[in-house]
């Protein structure tokens, strides 16, 4: 063919539109064109779900990477030959050592020779009990070493087959603390338990009370009747000795009243009848004390003057003391109350109780009991020179069961129930350490309870 010659161009695709396939062939085509589709679709779907179960799988990762993290207990996965696996992160924090510095490594180079004794034990219960409460030591950065207690157990796989084993260890100063907790746990509810029998015996003790001085409440009422009578006796006699004398009529009989001692007796008859008389009254000022303590009774609001109270709570704590402190009473001023009487006598007698315990074996120990009027309240202030509050104390000293005193010498209740007595009269009670040494509780109340 030469160049010249007229050549008619005609394409692939114009060839394979002229082109006519036999109906047979068309249908296999389709056929075809369907099965991939369908395969395709298989795919999609597979890949769908292969990307689901990637995603849950990351986020059961994520979940066990989590839960690992927050574990504050050491977690250590060992193979069958105490090859470390796996650890969390609470033993990095325990040893300030990367995990890197534990993966690959035997287990007793990294509980130090004292896991020797349980790596021997625990090939020899690989697939039997557990081990509980192994004390080991993992080392930590700084070539030092901290305690632990270790719990053991094997690892299997899905299969049943034997894996390797788990360690689960927490650091045995934590435990320590925890029995520590548990034992001041225990001791309070003992305390509570004595303070409960203390108090059941407490009130026992009012009920006692209570009837000692209905019985005394008599006899002493007796004693005045008598004594006032014996009194005016003693002054009609008088009166009489005295007109015989004056009318000449004793004369004769002046020997016999020298030998009777009749002069001695008349001097000494008014001072016995007024001393009988003075201590029968205060039998009976502590016959009504104690019938107002023994009584479950509100008390009514009365009449309080501080210059007679002061000295008999004095006398009172004295009385149940064997060593005598020197008690000062300084009261710039006549002051009266307006309040149960009862509620205040029991806060002072707790203050001064306290006042005294501090000062107790101190050669030189003294309190102060003072009282002072600023407008409409009064500071009633009990002070002593002894070794003060404990500065851990200070901001607890009113709560219950804190006391300085060893176990059996102090309830702990004293200055708790005198704080909500303090509060039941309107006032408050504070306490606070002096620089000279000693602390000072400051009773502050007003002139006039309300209620």
């Amino acid at each position: 063919m030469t160049p010249s010659s007229p050549v008619s161009l005609i394409t692939r695709t114009e060839v394979e539109y002229q082109l006519e396939l036999p109906p047979s062939t068309e249908a296999a085509w389709i056929e075809v064109i369907q099965k991939m589709d369908l395969v395709y679709a298989d795919l999609v779907y597979h890949q769908i779900e292969l990307e689901q179960k990637n995603r849950e799988l990351e986020q059961a990762q994520q979940f066990i990477h989590g839960v690992l993290a927050a574990m504050t207990d050491i977690l250590i996965v060992c193979d069958l030959n105490g090859r470390i696996e796996q650890v969390n992160s609470a033993l990095e924090r325990l040893t300030a050592l990367p995990a890197s510095d534990f993966i690959g490594k035997a287990i007793d180079q990294v509980l130090g020779s004292s896991s020797l004794q349980l790596s021997d034990a625990l090939r020899q219960h690989l697939g039997g009990d557990s081990l509980t409460d192994c004390e080991v030591h993992a080392r930590c950065a700084g070539n030092t070493t901290a305690p632990l207690s270790m719990n053991c157990s094997s690892r299997y796989d899905s299969d049943g087959r034997l894996q390797g084993m788990v360690l689960i260890g927490r650091p045995t100063g934590e435990l320590q603390r925890a029995y520590a907790r548990l034992n001041q746990a225990h001791t309070r509810v003992q305390q509570t338990q004595q303070q409960l029998i203390h108090a059941e015996k407490m009130a026992s003790l009012g009920r006692l009370v209570a009837g000692v001085a209905h019985e005394l409440n008599n006899p002493i009422s007796f004693v005045f009747g008598n004594m006032h009578a014996l009194k005016r006796y003693g002054e009609r006699i008088s009166r009489y000795l005295q007109a015989e004398e004056a009318a000449g009529l004793a004369e004769p009989l002046r020997p016999l009243r020298s030998q009777l001692k009749i002069d001695h007796i008349m001097e000494d008859m008014a001072p016995l009848i007024e001393g009988t008389l003075e201590g029968a009254e205060r039998v009976r000022y502590i016959v009504e004390e104690l019938r107002g303590f023994s009584s479950s009774q509100r008390e009514g609001i009365t009449t309080v003057s501080l210059q007679q109270l002061l000295p008999s709570l004095v006398q009172w704590v004295e009385r149940g003391n064997r060593e005598q402190i020197p008690v000062r009473i300084e009261l710039s001023q006549p002051i009266e109350l307006q309040l149960r009487k009862g509620l205040l006598h029991q806060i002072l007698v707790n203050l001064l109780q306290n006042g005294v315990d501090a000062v107790a074996g101190k050669g030189d120990g003294a309190i102060i009991l003072r009282a002072q009027q600023l407008e409409e309240e009064v500071v009633i202030a009990v002070e002593d020179n002894g070794a003060g509050i404990p500065e851990s104390l200070l901001h607890t000293i009113f709560e219950p069961f804190v006391t300085t005193k060893v176990v059996g010498q102090g309830t702990g209740l004293g200055l708790y129930i005198s704080y909500g007595l303090a509060q039941e009269l309107g006032g408050r009670l504070e306490a606070k350490n002096l620089a000279t040494g000693g602390a000072i509780f400051l009773l502050t109340l007003p002139l006039a309870e309300v209620g």
